[in-house]
């Protein structure tokens, strides 16, 4: 299968999906060996393919020079959330097919960002579709090109990405998610706290609207008492930091 990227850019489907564990911060999904900012600079200057720009942050996959396979990727987290108003738009799904990419040429390309989320019940999957017109047609294709990681394909295009249980791979930026399974209840938390950044609750927040300052403050508690799963409650802590910061004096 051949893929289209953006307009006008190009990769075939391949046999080898990659083997790296994804790490999900709650801003972005990154597949990478990469573990600090250095290694990442690196890993960026040895590789071509699509990156974040000066003011700019698209989705970033990066491919080898020289074998011009997939060699990692980042995919940022949209804003805005469908899981109010179509939780069930983007059923049925086509099966999961296991692949790799293979760049048609060695060439720079842009990969805009998704613009809106798409929840189920309990954010046991996340999907991140180009624009809800997406939600209009069937999807034609799913390419695991990662543990738990999918592209998903409409008319031959990339329209969007999925992550298949989201709180197992938890982590803070650069860090190696914890190999346990998750408690239930920082599943429960990873909920809330993508309640609280997403709309239409986030604006709820930034308005200071009382209901939704009682949620931010409930969560920021419950994940610095929680004992367990120390790990993932401090990427949900770094996840809602800001908005605590912003409304500290609630």
């Amino acid at each position: 299968m051949r893929l289209t990227f953006g307009n006008d850019w190009h990769a075939t489907v391949t046999a080898d999906p990659l083997p790296i564990v994804p790490r999900f911060s709650g801003n972005s999904v990154d597949i990478a060996y990469y573990t600090d900012v250095k290694q990442r600079e690196q890993f960026l200057l040895a590789t071509f393919g699509s990156q974040e720009q000066l003011w700019e942050t698209p989705d970033v996959l990066r491919f080898d020079p020289d074998s011009r396979k997939l060699a990692g990727a980042e995919f940022q987290m949209p804003a805005e959330s469908a899981y109010v108003e179509d939780p069930a738009r983007v059923i049925p799904l086509p099966a999961v097919r296991p692949g790799g990419l293979r760049a048609d040429e060695v060439r720079d390309f842009r990969l805009e960002t998704c613009e809106v989320l798409h929840r189920t019940p309990g954010d046991t999957v996340l999907t991140s579709l180009r624009d809800r017109d997406v939600l209009n047609e069937p999807l034609e294709a799913r390419i695991n090109i990662a543990p738990d990681v999918t592209l998903l394909v409409q008319h031959g295009t990339v329209v969007g990405w999925s992550l298949t249980d989201p709180a197992r791979y938890l982590t803070q930026v650069f860090a190696a998610p914890d190999p346990n399974p998750p408690l239930p209840a920082t599943r429960r938390l990873l909920t809330e706290c993508l309640d609280l950044i997403t709309e239409p609750l986030i604006d709820d927040v930034m308005d200071g609207k009382p209901a939704a300052l009682a949620r931010l403050r409930a969560t920021d508690q419950a994940l610095r008492t929680q004992q367990e799963d120390r790990s993932r409650a401090d990427a949900l802590l770094a996840l809602i930091a800001n908005l605590v910061e912003d409304h500290r004096n609630w």
